[in-house]
């Protein structure tokens, strides 16, 4: 495979990542064409890309956001109403507890490649997910949507969220039955699939519900490359099937911490 054919089967979820750090599509993009710039101007990064792939592109761009992040977030640029709420919010927890937290969550890498990314010990890469899950118990809590045509996918995510010390307002299998639970109880979060029992679509139902206020969802399917193609505006929250627990624990800590998913322009 060449290195461009590496880079490309990446990239969709290197921009995932990067939305999920920044808060911002807008900003998340940004960074990885600096990062994308500074491959191509790198003749050792390229031959490293080419050698191994996926964490030294993780790698490349760590190492551009820890250097340029804080002048991005401080700096001139001019920020919408949404927008500068969310990198206020971004700016009162560490950067680097979110890092390790996304990094071995939402990313799945192993302790040891966060730790080669983020260029610091294993160790450090074990606290900081640690003092992460710790801000997570301190999110306030909320009630909760889930939009599920699996039952038994259904009850576990009930499950954890149950444990998180969130309720639950309503589960759905249609965009119907979303409507149904809605008309009755707004949630403050929704956790939603795709593809739903009856053949409508989870997108709709989730349209449904942004079209009376603005909620935090997480959209939870078997085939995020649907969704993370660039053609449209792609949801800030994605948790790939099958998933781990820790994954949707980070994405909602993630999307109640910003109040929004909203994909910023």
């Amino acid at each position: 495979m060449s290195l461009g054919a590496k880079v490309a089967a990446n990239l969709p979820y290197l921009r995932r990542y990067a939305r999920a750090l920044s808060g911002s599509q807008s900003t998340g993009d940004a960074f990885v064409r600096a990062t994308l710039e500074a491959v191509l101007a790198d003749s050792d990064l390229k031959q490293s890309l080419g050698e191994g792939g996926r964490v030294p592109l993780y790698r490349a761009f760590n190492k551009l956001w820890s250097s340029a992040y804080m002048q991005i977030a401080d700096g001139d640029t001019i920020l919408g109403d949404h927008e500068a709420a969310a990198q206020d919010r971004l700016n009162a927890i560490t950067p680097m507890n979110r890092q390790a937290l996304l990094l071995t969550t939402l990313e799945d890498f192993s302790i040891a490649q966060a730790a080669e990314i983020m260029d610091i010990s294993e160790s450090d890469v074990e606290n900081l997910v640690q003092e992460a899950v710790a801000e997570i118990d301190r999110e306030s809590s909320t009630s909760v949507l889930i939009i599920e045509d699996e039952p038994l996918i259904s009850m576990q995510l009930e499950d954890l969220v149950s444990s998180l010390g969130h309720n639950i307002c309503g589960t759905a299998a249609t965009r119907t039955q979303a409507r149904e639970v809605i008309e009755q109880n707004m949630p403050g979060l929704v956790l939603a699939d795709i593809q739903l029992a009856d053949g409508s679509s989870g997108l709709d139902a989730v349209d449904d519900i942004l079209e009376i206020a603005s909620v935090p969802v997480i959209f939870i399917t078997a085939y995020p490359e649907r969704l993370l193609t660039g053609d449209r505006p792609e949801p800030t929250y994605l948790v790939t099937k099958p998933f781990q627990e820790s994954t949707v624990r980070a994405a909602i800590s993630q999307a109640l911490f910003f109040g929004s998913s909203r994909p910023l322009p």
